[in-house]
């Protein structure tokens, strides 16, 4: 089975699961979207009021700003890179997901990460990043204290580079923190062009193949 099934089919269990209490009050469920075969995968904390209408990740005007800096920071389009949350039903109110949603809820991602095999994740805020970072057990205060740093991650049969930075919603609350996301995706950047440039094949590579 291909990756594009294998995420296909964890969608579907997804968008029918009635594991935690989340399913009573959402509207649709969000598995999240698009490369199958993504060098990057985005990961927030859970869906908002939009996405929840919607069933896709990222769309109201958080979901706008960070595919501005997919598009203009990092030379790509949403279609090139993985979007998804941790948590992937609305909590009601926007209210923070819950240690027991997180947990009931988290084997999906897993599953999508393992299957996809990114070289970089991108942890969107402090709910992602303490999941993703607690593989590892590191711990922290402050999304702030730990962004501009580098981490690898074993996730199945690659290590994995992770970057956490701030959430698009809180560059939009507060302005002055959209410097430390366009700082962030500049390091990105950076992390990608240097995975790129160790997979391009050398005229060496070329001839060991024949």
């Amino acid at each position: 089975m291909n990756k594009e099934k294998i995420l296909e089919a964890i969608s579907k269990e997804i968008r029918a699961c009635r594991k935690c209490g989340l399913w009573k009050t959402r509207r649709n469920a969000v598995p999240g979207e698009g490369n199958p075969n993504a060098k990057i995968m985005f990961i927030g904390e859970a869906p908002g009021r939009n996405e929840d209408i919607q069933g896709r990740p990222f769309v109201g005007a958080a979901g706008q700003l960070l595919t501005k800096m997919i598009v203009e920071i990092l030379g790509l389009q949403r279609r090139d890179v993985y979007i998804t949350n941790v948590v992937k039903c609305r909590p009601p109110g926007n209210r923070d997901p819950t240690e027991d949603e997180i947990r009931i809820c988290s084997p999906y991602l897993i599953r999508q990460i393992e299957t996809i095999e990114p070289d970089i994740i991108v942890c969107l805020g402090r709910h992602s990043a303490r999941f993703i970072l607690s593989h590892i057990g590191i711990r922290f205060k402050s999304i702030l204290s730990i962004r501009q740093r580098i981490f690898q991650i074993p996730f199945s049969r690659k290590k994995i580079k992770v970057v956490a930075t701030i959430h698009p919603a809180a560059a939009l609350y507060k302005p002055p923190w959209r410097g430390f996301l366009e700082a962030d995706f500049k390091l990105i950047r950076k992390l990608l062009e240097e995975e790129t440039s160790k997979k391009k094949p050398t005229t060496l590579d070329f001839f060991l193949q024949k």
